[in-house]
C-alpha cells in the first residue's frame, strides 16, 4: 500500500499512457492532475496547489462533502 503522500506522483505515472493517447487522438495538450480525495474527505498536503491548477472555482470543502456522501451512499447499498 503507498503512502497517502507518495500517491499523486503514483497518479501521474500511471496515467501517462492515457495522457500520451488523448494527445495523439485529439490533437491537444493535456496534463494529469492528481486530485486525491480519501473517502472519509482525507486529502494530501499538496491537494490545494493542484486544485488551484483546475480551471474554475473549486473549493476542497465541497469535494470532501461529495467523497463523504459517496461513500455513504454506497456503504447503504451494501448493509441493507
Amino acid at each position: 500500500m503507498l503512502g497517502f503522500s507518495k500517491v499523486p506522483v503514483f497518479c501521474v505515472t500511471v496515467y501517462k499512457d492515457l495522457t500520451i493517447e488523448i494527445q495523439r487522438m485529439w490533437k491537444v495538450k493535456t496534463r494529469v492532475i492528481p486530485v486525491i480525495i480519501g473517502a472519509t474527505g482525507t486529502i494530501s498536503k499538496s491537494t490545494r496547489k493542484y486544485i488551484s491548477n483546475i480551471p474554475g472555482n473549486h473549493e476542497v470543502k465541497e469535494l470532501k462533502k461529495t467523497a463523504i456522501l459517496g461513500t455513504a451512499h454506497i456503504l447503504r447499498k451494501v448493509l441493507t
